[in-house]
């Protein structure tokens, strides 16, 4: 069997509503990877090409994430109407998508400017210590 020419990697990950650094499949019905998986097959990209439920990227606050490889690239944010571009432009084209692109400066960085507001937010039931 070829190897893969492309994984993509869909975090699923599931927290509480309300939850300070957000979730990337709330509603837990993996939409955005059955998105991936139906727009790889209708390419006829399988079974080169991957999409796989992933637990969590650690990039939650720039969520719903997907991560790319061999690019190696992070897009936050991601909706439905992404996929068919990620497909065509980041899989086939090879091109990434800068609008979706994590920042390479955000990416691990725990002092990122958006990690750094959602600390700033309350949890649901959290108490404010001094």
């Amino acid at each position: 069997m070829p190897e893969f020419t492309h994984h993509i990697f869909v975090c699923s990950n599931q927290r509480a509503a309300g939850h300070r650094r957000g979730c990337c499949d709330a509603e837990g019905n993996e939409e955005l990877r059955n998105a991936l998986k139906s727009e790889i097959a209708r390419r006829g990209l399988r079974p080169l090409v991957r999409a796989t439920k992933s637990g969590c990227l650690d990039q939650c606050e720039h969520g719903p994430v997907v991560a790319i490889y061999p690019q190696g690239v992070f897009y936050g944010h991601v909706t439905l109407d992404d996929v068919t571009r990620i497909v065509e432009e980041t899989v086939v084209g090879g091109r990434v998508l800068s609008d979706l692109q994590i920042a390479p400066d955000c990416l691990n960085n725990p002092n990122c400017e958006h990690i750094q507001a959602a600390g700033t937010q309350s949890e649901p039931g959290a108490t404010a210590t001094p």
